[in-house]
Formats: C-alpha cells, structure tokens, sequence
C-alpha cells in the first residue's frame, strides 16, 4: 500500500491510494521554493502579496463544501465541524491580508545617542518547509502558509500521509488564486525524504505540528543543519474548577473542552482538576455527560489510533484506575469515558490522551490544583474555572502553559497568538506573533 492514501475511518477501507514522491519530485519542488523565494518574494511588495492570500481565503470560502467532504472523507470528522474549519481557514488568510503591511512595516528605534537614524525591516528567510498534521487538514495548513506567504517566504508543503486529497485541493486553490509556481508546493514526501529537505541549503526553517516523537526527530536534523524552527507538539491540557455558580453549565463547558474533535485536539481539557467541595457532583455530571455524548461521536482518525488509545486505556486501568465508559469499542470508534483515581504512580497521569477520554482529579486547595495542573511534560493550553477574579489571575498567572483560558472554552480566534512550552513545543502562529516567526529582522542604522 502507497504511504499517502484515503482510508475511510469508520470502515478501514483504502479509498484511493497516491504515489509517493520520487527524489526527482522533491528536488523540483525545492528548486521551484527557492526560485520563487528569490524572485517572486523579494521583488514583490506586501500589499501584491496580501492581495494573493486573500484570494486563497476567499476560494476557502467558496469550496468550503469540497474541502469539508475532504476532511470527512479522510478523518472522519462530523461535516459540521469540517465546514466550520475550512470557515477559520478562510478567516486566518483574511486577517492577514488585511493585516500584513501594518504588521510587517518599518519600526523605528529610538537612538540613546548619535546622528542619524535606526529602524528594523522585516524581510523574508525564504523557501520554508511546512510538515501538517491530520487532525485539522485545512486550518493547520492556513496558520502556517497565511503569514509566511504575506512575509515573502515560500512554502514546500508535506501534508499528513492520511489527507492526500486534502494536500491536493489546497494545492489547486494556491494555484487558482494566482500564486506563481514555486510559491506554494505540495510533495508526497517519506519521512526520509523530508530529512532531506530539513537539511537541504534552500530550506531555511521548518514548520511542524505533530507528535513530541516527529517533533524531536525534525528539531535535531533542523538544530545539525542549524535552521530555525516552530513546532506545535502535543499537550494534555488542565482543566481547573474551583468555584462556580452554575455547575450545569460549567460541565458543559468541560464536555466540549474534551470532545471537540473527537477529543483529536492537541490543546483540549484532557486533565479535569476540580476542588475537593466540588468533585463529587462535577464527576456525577461530567460522566453522566460524556457517556451520553457517545451516541454522537464519530471514529477517531483510525484503527491504529484507537489502538493506542486502547492500550493506554486498559494501562491505566490495570495499574488501578477506575473507568466510566460509554461502552465498547468497534473498530475505530472509541467509546466516551472518564477515568478517576489516577495517581502520580500510574503512567497515564503524564500522559496524554488523544481521544474522548477524560480524566478527573480532586485538589484540596488552590495550591493543590495548581500543582496538579502544572505536573505534567505539557505545557499548551490551560483552563481555570472560577468566579473569583482576583483568584483567576492569581492561577492564569501560575499555569506553565503558552495559554490560559478563564471561565470559557474554545475562545481561539485568528488574532491570537498559539502555541506552547516545554514538551509542546516552541514558538508561535496566528496573530502578530505567528508572522513575526520566520522574519529576518533585519538592522538599519544610518548616519544619513
């Protein structure tokens, strides 16, 4: 079977397979990203760029029903939710377009001392090597190509092994919006195959969003090549409850912090930590919750992700934590669950769960839930639950994570800058500070 292939994940049937680039692919593709770098990207001016990843925006938008069936077709997402990402890709290349020359214009530095002037010019690195996940097939692919191609920089995209038609589509609107070739390239790359690429002169940083594993193995090629580079790994996100004055609703807020996604979200609540006063009624109506939620749960992305899940699942429980499950697996679909009575001693209390299920812990105190919540080699998003505000700044502030959510859920938005510590990664995208990432921020000092 070829690496990059359809495979449906409530069946396991192979749709449609694709060929895996040959090395004469991958050097075109690197040759055509670094022509169009030295051309297109350096002779062109922001606002001509812009004007161009707005129109990528604007077919996002008008193939939305295309790209969506896509992403269901290949990772099994509910059509809903596929509309819904294609919609935020849609806004992500916009609000760069509309953004991009305030964001990437001169900035001035005030001189202590001394003739003349000073100011810091953004410019771009040049061809860049973006590597994609399968979880959000079209908005991964617009946080990191939305700001790079606005800088000037140009784009060799591998996309994940399971969204083949995905890849293809997006490879057909940068097209159709008019970038011209070498600007955005798609390569059904091998794992060595993008060694290759990560070493190669031509490539000058490197993008990845997946697993701390792929993460680890392209920062040491990229850190012996001594290339930049932003990755967005996993996480295992808390979930702090420490006073409410509507339980009901604040367990709502949890069910979808957990299962949006199938729970295949990097930076979902995956760790619940809820104070002692509180613990008994939220993990009543939390499980009552996810359980019922089963009924509408789609497959996780494959058989081998449910496999794994399964494995840390049954982990768990046999070094003795309970669980409270929707029922039994089939194939790729997972049942909803809860596990309680994980301890610092039972591997799964530092692992992370990649699917819909949850785990729950009780904290004494604020000291407690904040300790919890920070014991863990994550560091990506974070909630914090309270109707105390002094209280919510007081924690936000102690949580080791790039994000800290209060009293809400799902608050991600295109001007907001994501990302994460320790073993989730480093570096930023969207926002200001998703585009300032591969710049070169370049020193002019004048006498003149």
């Amino acid at each position: 079977m070829s690496l990059y292939a359809v495979t449906d994940p409530a069946t396991g049937e192979v749709v449609r397979e694709y060929p895996t680039a040959g090395d004469a692919e991958v050097e075109a593709a690197l040759a055509a990203s670094s022509a169009a770098a030295r051309g297109w990207g350096r002779s062109t001016t922001v606002a001509e760029r812009a004007a161009l990843v707005r129109r990528v925006g604007e077919l996002h938008e008008e193939r939305k029903e295309e790209l969506a069936a896509l992403i269901v077709r290949e990772m099994g997402k509910p059509l809903a939710d596929a509309i819904g990402e294609v919609e935020f890709s849609a806004a992500i290349y916009a609000f760069y377009a509309d953004n991009a020359d305030a964001l990437l214009a001169d900035e001035p530095i005030e001189l202590l001392g001394g003739e003349g002037s000073a100011l810091v010019r953004r410019s771009p690195y040049g061809a860049l090597l973006g590597i994609m996940p399968w979880n959000f097939p079209a908005y991964q692919v617009a946080r990191f190509a939305g700001p790079n191609l606005c800088v000037g920089n140009t784009i060799v995209l591998k996309h994940a092994p399971q969204c083949p038609e995905s890849a293809a589509a997006m490879q057909r609107i940068f097209d159709d919006a008019g970038l011209p070739a070498g600007a955005y390239v798609n390569v059904y790359a091998t794992n060595d195959q993008v060694a290759t690429m990560i070493a190669d002169a031509r490539i000058t940083g490197v993008s990845l969003t997946g697993s701390e594993r792929a993460g680890a193995a392209v920062a040491e090629i990229a850190g012996r090549n001594l290339k930049k580079v932003v990755l967005e790994l996993g996480g295992s996100d808390p979930f702090i409850l420490l006073s409410t004055d509507d339980l009901d609703a604040t367990v709502a807020s949890a069910v979808a912090a957990r299962l949006d996604n199938t729970g295949q979200t990097c930076n979902a609540a995956k760790r619940f930590v809820v104070a002692s006063d509180l613990y008994e009624a939220f993990v009543e109506r939390f499980t009552a919750a996810i359980t019922a939620s089963a009924a509408g749960i789609t497959p996780l992305s494959s058989a081998a992700a449910a496999d794994r899940l399964q494995e840390q699942v049954d982990e768990a429980v046999a070094q003795g934590a309970h669980l409270e499950s929707a029922g039994v697996r089939d194939g790729a679909f997972f049942p909803t669950g809860v596990l309680t009575g994980v301890t610092v001693e039972n591997d799964a209390y530092r692992q992370e769960f990649f699917g819909p299920i949850a785990m729950v812990f009780r904290a004494s105190s604020e000291e407690e839930a904040v300790t919890i919540a920070n014991d863990t080699p994550y560091g990506l998003g974070s909630y914090v639950f309270t109707t105390d505000p002094a209280q919510a700044a007081r924690v936000a502030d102690r949580i080791e994570a790039g994000m800290v959510f209060v009293n809400g859920v799902q608050l991600d938005s295109v001007e907001l800058p994501f990302g994460g510590i320790k073993r989730s990664g480093f570096g930023r995208e969207l926002g200001r500070f998703g585009i300032d990432e591969f710049v070169n921020k370049k020193l002019i000092r004048s006498l003149t």
